[in-house]
């Protein structure tokens, strides 16, 4: 987010939202006129601070020469040098006040301070803006990057995971990502952890665009279901799913029962989990009218959950 760095009204505002611009170009600009007039106050008082120290230093000199033949005294002597260092500090200290007035004048107008599209804008032309106030944001296409917010429960497997990720507007297209920055502090309204991804390979991400992460653990190779989403719930607090058993004494009919699993992950409208065996029948429709041993009608052959070996 960007600011000026003096206070004032704005006179123009050169960008709209979306523009691309380049390092150096013209946001915005203040009205000036009281900065310049402060500048140009600034210049003569300097200006009057060096005729000043030009006085001193003659003054210094034409001592120095009657100070050979004895026509001055030490007092005189010392009063000269006293009134050159006073003239020296002064103009110093005027020249280093004429700069500040400079750079303020310099301040009322706004350049990109790098090359991007802007994202955000927060003032009009006609409007007074204090210093430091954000009125402009502009983002860096040249560093794509993926934002997501990691729950403090997850961040012990996203970070020995690996990344891959595809666009809402491109599902087809998956690509990999590396973590390249992880937030040490929790955000105080989530208290979710802000990670940014970047493609390992670079490629152009649209700005603004919504993009699905994919994470992967290697450090286990125990099987995981991908199951509807509709299928999961809860028991105890914990997650749970329904299982169906064949009924050997009546033929496509089948009990049901709670199982707990392990969530590992999320897939749009599916669900990762581990704890039920390979084959499993789960119940994915209707979950919140399930009672432990209620008779339930079962497909011949029944549908199994897909398993798939690794930890997402």
């Amino acid at each position: 987010m960007l600011s000026f760095r003096v206070a004032g009204k704005v006179l123009a505002r050169k960008v709209e939202l979306g523009q691309t611009v380049a390092e150096g170009d013209i946001l915005a600009v203040l009205d000036g006129a009281d900065y310049r007039l402060a500048e140009d106050a600034a210049r003569r008082q300097y200006e009057a601070a060096e005729a000043r120290l030009r006085q001193a230093e003659s003054d210094w000199q034409r001592t120095q020469a009657l100070k050979q033949d004895g026509s001055v005294s030490a007092a005189d002597e010392e009063h000269a040098r006293s009134a050159l260092d006073t003239a020296r500090a002064a103009a110093t200290a005027l020249r280093s006040q004429l700069e500040i007035a400079h750079n303020q004048a310099e301040y009322t107008t706004l350049r990109a301070p790098r090359s991007g599209v802007v994202t955000d804008l927060r003032f009009e032309a006609g409007q007074v803006v204090a210093a430091g106030q954000p009125i402009l944001t502009i983002a860096s296409e040249g560093e794509p990057e993926i934002v997501a917010d990691i729950p403090e429960d997850r961040l012990d497997s996203f970070r020995s995971g690996t990344y891959r990720a595809f666009l809402a507007s491109d599902p087809g297209s998956v690509f990999d990502v590396r973590l390249r920055e992880l937030s040490a502090q929790a955000a105080p309204q989530t208290r979710t952890y802000r990670a940014r991804m970047a493609p390992v390979q670079p490629r152009r991400l649209p700005l603004g665009a919504s993009a699905t992460l994919v994470v992967k653990r290697v450090d286990s190779a125990e099987p995981v279901a991908v199951v509807p989403a509709t299928a999961l719930t809860q028991s105890g607090g914990k997650p749970a799913i329904w299982v169906a058993k064949p009924d050997a004494s009546h033929q496509g009919v089948g009990t049901v029962g709670l199982v707990p699993v392990v969530v590992h992950g999320y897939r749009n409208e599916q669900v990762l989990i581990s704890g039920p065996a390979d084959g499993t029948v789960v119940v994915s429709a209707g979950v919140h009218r399930m009672s432990p041993g209620l008779g339930v009608a079962m497909s011949d052959p029944p549908a199994a959950a897909e398993m798939s070996g690794g930890k997402p």
